[in-house]
């Protein structure tokens, strides 16, 4: 209830009563059996409420059942999600992506939603003279999915062509994911040096962000700020926002960014590792990173490390534990240096192709020319020797 209310505050909207109905299922009619739901009207009433939320999702039969009887505008959890969504959604993709996760919740809605819908529809832009308004609106809104469908399908292949030309730079990614407000933005901006929104609210970040990290001694890695993630994330954003969240499987790591402080904190864990078993990200290595320690007593941060001494205990407000994570990311990517000289003929074009990349992906530390051939000595990270090393010695 607590985390509805979260949602309901992000939507701008001000909780005035927190209802509970404990019963073995839900009424198939109105969800809360009919005396629950007189009794949720009168309270309405009392309390002066034009909004009720249902923090599960109702079918369309119980959602116009309950509005008959309450009188009021009723929201189940996915309508709240997409709104929020829709909100916080600033750039051209992440609104079509919003639209697209609307369209697809709404389509199986239509029916029965009203008398105004059985009005015959008629003239230019419909089917004929006999189809009804309801009919029009499916086929409008089948057309809208499939034009949309075609614009995010154009955001996968170009930012799959990205990634291609990342793994081709043999530049890492590491992307965060993590539970909406586990300060994954906060973490971001941390390692990037970016200027990222961060609020203590819900979904603030949508559209992904990308950024190069060069650390102190010349290593490079990009890092990848994504969606968060939610309990019983609606299934058709989730499905929208594949394009996005693939960022997530083609990384080289994931950062699982832990609020460490939450009182729910394995069931947050346990819904992140189901939405990342559904974009089939299983298999990319994690890190699991516990943020907000610094809100934890000595003894509960004593207890989290013996439970699982391979995570990290950060906090990135404060920008405690930070060199311990880079180590740790330069570690797992294989970002560790190794000290090498090479050797290049400078009229070969593939050897000075080679010069210009051990400059962008290494750190050189002495260039010497004699005898027509070119000798440098680098620190080079362990996973480009292969590449860079031909005659290294």
């Amino acid at each position: 209830m607590d985390e509805l209310a979260g949602l309901a505050d992000a939507a701008g909207a001000d909780v005035v009563l927190r209802v509970l109905q404990e019963r073995a299922k839900p009424d198939p009619a109105t969800f809360l059996g009919s005396g629950k739901v007189e009794t949720l009207a009168v309270s309405c009433s009392e309390t002066g409420a034009g909004l009720v939320i249902f923090d599960s999702e109702l079918t369309p039969a119980q959602l116009r059942q309950i509005e008959e009887k309450v009188g009021q505008k009723i929201l189940d959890r996915t309508q709240l999600i997409l709104d929020i969504f829709a909100r916080r959604a600033q750039t051209r993709e992440g609104k079509l992506q919003v639209e697209l996760a609307q369209l697809k919740y709404l389509l199986p809605r239509l029916a029965g939603s009203g008398d105004a819908l059985s009005r015959l529809g008629g003239g230019i832009g419909t089917r004929g003279p006999g189809e009804t308004k309801l009919e029009t609106d499916r086929r409008r809104i089948r057309a809208r999915i499939h034009s949309i469908s075609g614009d995010i399908e154009r955001v996968r292949q170009r930012r799959a062509q990205l990634r291609e030309r990342r793994h081709k730079a043999s530049v890492p990614t590491v992307a965060l994911v993590g539970y909406t407000n586990a300060g994954k933005t906060t973490l971001f901006n941390l390692l990037a040096g970016a200027r990222a929104e961060v609020s203590d609210a819900l979904f603030v970040t949508l559209d992904p962000l990308v950024r190069q990290v060069r650390l102190p001694d010349n290593r490079e890695l990009l890092v990848s700020d994504t969606v968060g993630f939610i309990d019983r994330l609606p299934h058709a954003l989730v499905a929208a926002f594949r394009a996005t969240l693939e960022e997530v499987v083609g990384a080289d790591l994931v950062l699982h960014v832990i609020d460490a402080a939450a009182p729910d904190r394995e069931r947050r864990i346990s819904a992140v590792q189901q939405v990342l078993e559904e974009l089939g990200a299983t298999g990319v290595p994690i890190v699991e990173v516990y943020n907000k320690c610094d809100q934890l007593t000595a003894d509960e941060r004593r207890r989290l490390q013996d439970s699982d001494p391979a995570a990290l205990c950060i906090s990135a407000l404060r920008h405690e534990g930070a060199d311990e994570l880079v180590e740790t990311i330069a570690s797992r990517l294989a970002l560790d240096v190794r000290r090498v000289t090479l050797a290049f003929d400078p009229e070969s074009p593939v050897d000075r192709q080679r010069i210009a990349q051990l400059y962008r992906l290494a750190r050189v530390l002495v260039h010497e020319s004699r005898d027509g051939r070119v000798s440098i000595v680098a620190d080079v990270p362990r996973r480009l020797l292969a590449r860079l090393r031909p005659d290294a010695r």
